[in-house]
């Protein structure tokens, strides 16, 4: 991929002049709208894939997670890329791999072109999403309006991934499954034309070459992690197939961390982890991803396998909860002058924290309002709250040099968070599901999936809290730009 960007470097770009702030923040939240986007949009289409193509149950699994394993594995790479070879120019060819990658898989003939096109989207998609938020950054000065702009692409990336099973369904019901994945196409080129035509470029790099050897161990680390967290759902924590992954990643993170101290020019260097903001910001981004991340899974499962939703109505029903989402993300700039981004941080997670408690309290002919629309109003609402004074928060620890690399550790947190609090949750909803079947009853019963989709909300609501605690804690009272 170095050598990607390097050629990508060569032609000298000219700065845009003139080019209105607005508009450079409007293309970086439309680069993070699609990533995120795409994290969710497959799921409804799923089906209409194994049908087609001939998937079997594991393939079809494959093509989520060969998207999510890419992008949290090549994100911290991604991140430090674009401080070395230029933000625009990491923009330009994430954005390129992953519209590229998007029409080959829209075209596959066979699964695993499907598969492969999935991975290239997500490595596409973790060279562009640290990028976004650099460039966000380095355009808007620190302060009210930095918030403004930060809460907006924390806006636009939860409503795309909240807007995913909507899509999802408007796209699979009125025309093919393909266009999931098609529509990123027009939606990529336009992008892409107007980012080279406007974005500013800005780079730290001092002539550094990328570290190659902790690039490599830091990827294969946290892809075998994520590897190792997809099986569990399938195979179980205790299984062969699980545990060798999971302990192969972690030796070749604590690796990695070994060749960081005693390189002369580290991918991540490892003072960053000293500094409060930083540490603590990705600390609680974890914590509330692996809590957030799951609402919509099992909201979409509970309106589909137990009320009877088609995947469209699903989608139309978790529209209120994308607005609330968008909402507190918007709102909490403005909470943030009077409060500070760490009281407002800690009360998203105590907001959210009653949604998923509200929503354990389902049921198997639960109503609209009190089952999906008020507590998914609560949860999204506090998750608006809380993304937006922490993105803040990391971005504004760190020196202007190691921009990329921080927004690529806020990704990497929220992505690998959500990805292992998905496993858990589903773990815990799987056991509760069949220890609550009855006698002689089929474990995926009404009854049984709802006290198992309960017991992952009421997890998720322990999760939150203790984040709460530690952002209230652990975070500094202000931001601070070094």
């Amino acid at each position: 991929m170095a050598r990607m960007l390097r050629a990508a470097a060569e032609p000298r770009i000219s700065r845009p002049t003139g080019a209105p702030t607005w508009l450079v923040v409007a293309l970086a939240c439309a680069g993070q709208f699609l990533v995120v986007l795409d994290v969710s949009v497959v799921n409804v289409a799923l089906p209409s894939m194994r049908a087609d193509l001939g998937l079997s149950g594991s393939g079809l699994q494959w093509v989520v997670n060969a998207y999510a394993i890419a992008f949290a594995g090549f994100m911290l790479l991604g991140g430090r890329a674009g401080d070395l070879y230029g933000r625009k120019r990491t923009f330009l060819v994430g954005l390129a791999l992953f519209t590229l990658a998007s029409l080959g898989g829209g075209l596959a003939r066979e699964g695993w072109e499907l598969l492969a096109a999935r991975a290239v989207q997500g490595l596409g998609a973790a060279v562009l999403a640290p990028a976004t938020l650099t460039i966000l950054t380095a355009a808007v000065p620190e302060g009210a309006a930095r918030a403004r702009a930060i809460a907006t692409w924390t806006a636009v990336g939860a409503g795309g991934g909240a807007a995913g099973g909507l899509v999802g369904g408007l796209l699979v019901d009125g025309l093919s499954w393909r266009w999931v994945l098609l529509i990123n196409v027009p939606v990529g080129a336009v992008v892409l034309l107007g980012a080279l035509r406007w974005l500013p470029e800005s780079r730290a790099g001092d002539g550094r070459r990328l570290d190659l050897p902790g690039a490599l161990l830091v990827t294969a680390g946290l892809g075998s992690l994520a590897y190792g967290i997809s099986q569990t759902e399938a195979a179980g924590w205790a299984a062969a197939g699980t545990l060798v992954p999971l302990v192969a990643g972690l030796l070749l993170i604590g690796l990695f961390l070994l060749v960081e101290a005693r390189t002369a020019a580290p991918l991540m260097p490892l003072g960053l982890l000293r500094l409060r903001p930083v540490a603590s910001a990705n600390v609680a981004m974890f914590l509330n991803g692996s809590a957030m991340f799951c609402m919509w899974f099992f909201m979409t499962l509970y309106a589909q396998n137990v009320l009877g939703y088609s995947p469209l109505e699903a989608g139309l029903a978790l529209v209120p909860s994308s607005l609330a989402v968008v909402a507190g993300s918007k709102l909490a700039p403005r909470l943030m002058r009077g409060a500070g981004a760490r009281n407002v941080a800690v009360l998203g997670a105590v907001v959210a924290a009653a949604g998923f408690g509200w929503q354990s309290t389902i049921t198997v002919d639960g109503a609209y309002l009190t089952a999906i629309m008020f507590p998914g109003i609560l949860m999204m609402l506090g998750a608006g709250l809380t993304a937006t004074p922490l993105a803040a928060l990391a971005t504004s620890g760190a020196d202007p040099g190691e921009a990329g690399l921080v927004s690529g550790l806020v990704n990497t947190s929220r992505t690998m968070g959500g990805s292992l609090g998905l496993a858990v949750m589903s773990t815990v909803a799987a056991a509760r599901t069949e220890d609550g079947a009855a006698p002689g009853a089929a474990a995926e019963g009404p009854v049984a999936l709802v006290e198992g989709y309960a017991s992952a909300f009421r997890a998720s609501a322990v999760v939150l809290v203790v984040g709460a605690v530690v952002m209230a804690v652990w975070l500094p009272r202000r931001t601070s730009a070094r």
